[in-house]
């Protein structure tokens, strides 16, 4: 990169707490400061007064900007806009019957568990739809109506709108409408104009929609804070002899300020770090990273084996955006995080101090956090922490402050535990809730993807990182902690120290041949003069200019694309190949490959170097004082050590604390510091861990709880995310169609990842039933059960729900003793029965509906059995029609269960298994305790709905305030239903259990704890009860809504969702297709409905709309909300959509819908939500008004049309 004659150059990292300054002096030299991101009693911005500072320049002085060579920059001004929603107003533009299609995105909803469902506030303020469309292979269906698109955009320009987003169909690829409507907007005079096929290039609209209004949204706010910045600095562009300013992209390469977008700003600062972690870890000799970067609000953890690793569509507060982006997770989990005691439980976070109050420590007034345990165990003491406190910005941290809160929380949990515990008890306490949740988060980008994480340097920075480095590293097993000298600013470092880069992908959506590879050579070509272009007019010359061409690929039929370098058609499969196998666990040999898009990274290297040595001299340690510290649960004498004192070989043993200006490096008991020749500290532990920790297991330990609680969850979400990137089927994989659980050895529930609700406390029927199969008279455990078997069921009338929900089961042996049992349930696709789909509108018995898994091994000793299994799926009158994906989505759940197995051993190992029982136990009583409380607020009531065929649910609760019980009595409901909306009585209970957890307001843990207090009376056979053989195909997606609803009926907290989940199945011999469709939900007391979302029993996702047209022969007319369908109300209902498909070939269609005839009612004199409606629109002009059970032949032209429920509304207006 060129530069100008030596001067100051800083790189400069504004995180949301602290801004990190990194001056590279003329000489070569390195200086570092920190100041508050938010301070406006001394700053109006910190990045620009820590530039002053550092150069001694006053705050009304001018800049001598000739001093200054570069200024190079990471910032939250994207993302801060984003989280506040106060970027630039916008108008959307997108094809006309998709306004809707953003706000309704794929229509999950994001707490399973929340009453009042809040979606994220749209960024666009007006949307303008288009006459146009293009189909999915480029076919002009309707013309772009120029006129009335010009009148629409000069009205909306003349309400103030300057920034546009332009969205339409398919054009990512077939451009010319959006190219039109660019131009003519910017006639219009409109200022901002974002274009989806410039922005992201890519298939699926509504990723792609969220990120070009994102690019509308915020570039303008990037360029006026751009702007404010250059007439500060007096920086232009670097023509005219001002310094050039540059700014880190979320991709991790630098960017002139003026190219700086919207989209590509919002992981900004972290993207530094990750930059600056593998350049100084590898000029240190590592190559296999964790980066560990620990700040004042939340903590982001990377992961780096020889590349950078980057996702290509992630969700940043609420929005999808599809652009390359370093792989990062983050935790809520900073120094910052404030620590919370419930009655029972110690909780860190997710809110935080923020910088303004900030901890209590700051003498803001703020609350007890993270940094504030730290200074209460004498890890972080005043006069070695930065005085920037206080109304001057001269004070020391508060510890009078921190010592009387923490001696105020200790009496309170005294009180309500009964234990006496010290402030520093409760302090350490919180530190090891908050290392679980980082060490979890890191599982997350390691583990999970399958990498073994125990021979790699965890790479620690940001101002909290060494606090907590040896900490995290014992619980992932790691043995080597690097310390940069600069890791305290190592993301400001690591923007210093990036190049410049730009990735530019282009679509192209061909099977994997020689022929495709020879129209992308064009493709790649292109794309790479245009990075080259770009790069070379930001002074990089052209020998230090370097691209790389990579295709994404991806199976036929997946969403899951891998990026892999151009090249031969041998190479790209074999790479291919090589990543899905080490990403997913496996490859399907002989499915096509799809080339989904190109993309050429253009990379303009850095000649910037940042040298750093430790001083030479005697390697003794002279501490600066010794001071008493609390690690490892008891209180040690602890010396204090300058990290700046060190000479190059000493080493410092733990217990022991190394501060510098702008971090403070804890070095644990167990561990010995080494500083290098570079001045790094290399972290080693030198004393083998204890195999097991130490705990009672008679009483529940507030800390333990909550690290129980997350513990076994976070096993449970493991096992979803093996199962969701080893399954095949788009209902497990894209759908989202399933749930994994643990299970204690009686088969009761443990922990449930919140997957799919209506599945949520049916499994443990399902476990119990498989114990109950192998069991015999006498036996203390299964006998039937060996090491190595797992087990397979579906079977309504066994502990299953309906027949497409296959369920693997997996007892976890420890020697010969079954200690837990591990369990995953996916829905598929199909399982036969006499529609395809396996949902026949029609069917009466339940072997109508498909094949019948009634416990049967499905591995024994480790061994897959799959020829039994595939005559399984070939047996009975209506065989499966997909065995091979049935086979393959089945691999997948075991492949699940094994990953939660070698996780609870895991476990085991860590703590005992006595410990692991107790705190399983304890689990459950902390969950019945909270169940028994809401109970104490209930009174009693009682309830009935009906359905749309003129059956009902009734039910009557029963409260007993003596022991904090409830009965809850279904008597008075329907007998058998005569076809197919029989729920077996697992689903009751999961309905049951989801009612009681949503009116628990609070983030307690779902297991079977929550039911103890709960006596159910069902009569059977019934409706919510039956008996073989009756038909259940609908019960589990539609009388289980019908459940929930008489059940909130009777508690009078909510009106009635829309009830249904209205399913929607359509094939032929060729497709298959199943889609569920979202509604209104119902009022509360005190929140209106949310519209077109998901509510209850399910929370599945629907494909993307280019996504659908690409994969079958549909068109997707429109996607909109109901508006109006909501019942009146204090607070209205939520309004339900209308879903209009076109079919291009001759399909059977099923439907499985409700309240098509019955409204959802409103309370407390709400009105009720609209009727949903089912549709036939004839190619020849006729109509056909379809029941909510019903099957039909559609041709192609033909046109089924669905309207969904609204929500009851609360209270008169």
């Amino acid at each position: 990169m060129a530069s100008r004659d030596a001067g100051w150059q800083f790189w400069i990292d504004r995180g949301g707490t602290f801004t990190d300054v990194v001056a590279r002096r003329p000489d070569g030299s390195i200086a570092t400061h920190k100041l508050l991101s938010e301070n406006p009693r001394r700053y109006p911005d910190a990045a620009v007064a820590g530039i002053r500072q550092m150069l001694g320049v006053g705050p009304d002085d001018p800049l001598p900007s000739e001093l200054i060579d570069s200024v190079k920059m990471g910032t939250t001004v994207a993302t801060n806009a984003l989280l506040e929603r106060q970027g630039e107003p916008t108008l959307l533009v997108v094809t006309r019957g998709f306004a809707d299609a953003l706000r309704i995105g794929y229509q999950a909803r994001p707490d399973l568990f929340a009453l009042d469902v809040v979606l994220p506030d749209m960024l666009y303020t007006d949307v303008v739809e288009v006459d146009e469309r293009v189909g999915a292979d480029g076919g002009v269906l309707v013309p772009l109506d120029l006129d009335r698109a010009r009148a629409d955009l000069t009205r909306a320009h003349a309400t103030g709108l300057d920034s546009i987003a332009i969205v339409l169909m398919h054009g990512y690829r077939y451009t010319d409408h959006e190219s039109l409507l660019a131009d003519l907007a910017e006639e219009v005079g409109f200022t901002q104009v974002s274009v989806s096929h410039r922005v992201s290039p890519l298939m699926k609209f509504v990723s792609r929609g969220d990120t070009t209004v994102v690019d509308a949204y915020l570039s303008p706010v990037l360029l006026r804070y751009v702007d404010q910045v250059g007439e500060l600095l007096g920086a232009g562009n670097g023509d005219d002899g001002n310094p050039p300013l540059m700014f880190m992209q979320s991709n991790g390469g630098l960017t002139d300020a003026h190219h700086f977008h919207g989209k590509d700003a919002l992981l900004s600062g972290p993207a530094g770090g990750v930059v600056g972690m593998v350049a100084t870890a590898s000029a240190a000799g590592f190559d296999q990273l964790i980066g560990f970067d620990m700040g004042g609000t939340s903590t982001d953890v990377s992961h780096y084996a020889g590349e950078l690793e980057r996702t290509y569509e992630t969700e940043v507060a609420g929005v999808r955006v599809r652009a390359p982006m370093m792989f990062i997770h983050t935790v809520a989990a900073g120094g910052g995080s404030i620590v919370h005691f419930d009655g029972a439980r110690m909780r860190v976070g997710p809110d935080s101090a923020g910088a303004d109050p900030g901890p209590a420590g700051y003498g803001n007034g703020g609350p007890l956090t993270i940094t504030d345990c730290n200074v209460v165990l004498g890890r972080l003491r005043p006069e070695f922490f930065p005085a920037v406190f206080g109304p001057d910005a001269d004070q020391p941290l508060d510890t009078g402050a921190v010592g009387r809160l923490f001696d105020g929380l200790a009496g309170e949990v005294a009180s309500a535990t009964g234990s006496p515990t010290t402030p520093e008890q409760l302090a350490e306490g919180f530190l090891t809730i908050a290392v679980e949740n980082m060490a979890n988060a890191i599982k997350k980008i390691s583990v999970q993807r399958g990498h073994d994480v125990t021979g790699y340097v965890l790479v620690c920075f940001g101002g909290a990182g060494g606090q907590h480095a040896c900490l995290v590293a014992d619980r992932l097993g790691i043995e080597q902690v690097l310390v940069h000298p600069h890791a305290g600013v190592l993301s400001a470092l690591g923007i210093g120290l990036a190049d410049v880069r730009t990735v530019n992908d282009e679509a192209v959506e061909a099977s994997l041949s020689t022929g495709t590879l020879d129209e992308v050579r064009t493709v790649l070509d292109r794309l790479d003069a245009a990075g080259r272009s770009a790069v070379a007019a930001q002074m990089v010359a052209d020998e230090h200019v370097e691209s790389f061409a990579r295709l994404a690929v991806r199976y036929e039929g997946s969403d899951t694309a891998l990026h892999v370098p151009f090249g031969p058609l041998d190479e790209i499969v074999s790479s291919f190949e090589a990543g899905h196998r080490s990403r997913f666990g496996f490859t399907s040999a002989g499915k096509a490959m799809i080339v989904e898009s190109a993309q050429v990274e253009v990379v303009g290297h850095s000649d910037t170097v940042a040298v750093t040595a430790a001083a030479a001299g005697d390697t003794g340690v002279e501490p600066l004082g010794v001071f008493p510290a609390v690690m490892d649960g008891r209180g040690h004498p602890t010396p204090f050590v300058d990290r700046q004192a060190l000479a190059a070989g000493t080493s410092v043993d733990g217990p022991a604390v190394i501060i510098e200006a702008n971090a403070t490096t804890v070095v644990e008991p167990g561990w010995r510091a080494d500083v290098r020749p570079s001045g790094d500290l290399l972290l080693t532990r030198v004393v083998p861990r204890p195999d097991q920790v130490e705990l009672g297991t008679d009483e529940a330990d507030p800390v333990q709880l909550e690290i129980f609680n997350n513990l076994f969850m976070n096993v449970a979400e493991q096992m979803g995310v093996v199962l969701e990137n080893t399954a095949e089927s788009v209902n497990i994989k894209e759908r989202l169609d399933f749930s994994c659980a643990i299970f204690d050895p009686t088969g009761d529930l443990i922990a449930n990842a919140p997957h799919m609700p209506v599945h949520l406390g049916s499994m443990s029927e399902t476990i119990k039933s498989v114990i109950s199969q192998n069991s015999r008279p006498g036996d203390l455990q299964p006998s039937g059960m060996s090491p190595g078997d797992v087990f397979v069921l579906n079977a309504p009338y066994n502990g299953g729900t309906h027949l497409p929900d296959i369920t693997v089961v997996k007892p976890v042996f420890d020697g010969d003793g079954i200690i837990f049992y591990v369990a995953s349930r996916g829905h598929h696709a199909d399982i036969g029965g006499m529609t395809p789909g396996s949902a026949p509108a029609d069917s009466t018995s339940v072997e109508q509906e498909g094949v019948l898994l009634d416990g049967e091994k499905l591995v024994q000793n480790g061994v897959f059995l799959e020829d039994d299994l595939r005559a399984l799926l070939a047996s009975g009158p209506y065989p499966a029609r997909s065995p091979d994906q049935n086979v393959a989505d089945l691999k997948a759940q075991v492949a699940a269960c094994e990953k939660g197995t070698v996780e609870l051993l895991g476990v085991v190992d860590h703590y005992s298994l006595a410990v692991v029982h107790a705190y399983m136990a304890h689990v459950k009583r902390n969950a019945e305790a909270s169940v028994r409380r809401l109970i104490g607020t209930l009174s009693d009531c009682s309830f009935t709905y009906g359905t749309d065929d003129g059956h009902q649910v009734s039910v009557a609760i029963t409260v007993d305030h003596g022991d904090g019980s409830a009965t809850i009595d279904f008597t008075g409901t329907s007998g058998p239903h005569p076809g197919n909306y029989n729920a077996p009585r697992a689903v009751c209970q999961a309905a049951v259990l989801y009612v009681f957890r949503c009116m628990v307001d609070d983030d307690i843990p779902l297991n079977a704890g929550c039911m103890v207090p709960l006596r159910l009376i069902v009569p059977t056979p019934s409706m919510i009860s039956p008996e073989y053989p009756s038909a259940v195909i609908a019960g589990n997606v539609e009388t289980s809504q019908l459940i929930v609803d008489t059940l909130f009926g009777a508690l009078g907290v909510m009106a009635a969702a829309q009830g249904t989940m209205n399913n929607f199945i359509w094939g032929n011999d060729r497709y298959q297709y199943y889609e569920t469709i979202c509604g209104g939900a119902g009022a509360t007391a005190v929140r209106d409905g949310c519209d077109a979302v998901h509510t209850h029993m399910t929370n599945s996702r629907l494909t993307d709309p280019e996504v659908l047209e690409w994969r079958y022969p549909v068109l997707l007319e429109s996607f909109a909300i109901r508006r109006g369908s909501g019942g009146s109300g204090a607070h209205r209902g939520g309004d339900g959509t209308v879903r209009r498909i076109r079919f291009g070939d001759a399909m059977t269609v099923s439907l499985l819908t409700s309240h098509r005839v019955v409204p959802p009612y409103g309370v407390a004199g709400g009105e009720p939500g609209a009727v949903g409606m089912n549709l036939v629109l004839r190619a020849d002009g006729s109509q056909e008004r379809l029941p909510g059970n019903a099957c039909c032949e559609v041709r192609a032209g033909d046109v089924v049309q669905i309207s969904t429920p609204g929500g009851g509304g609360f209270g008169r207006t």
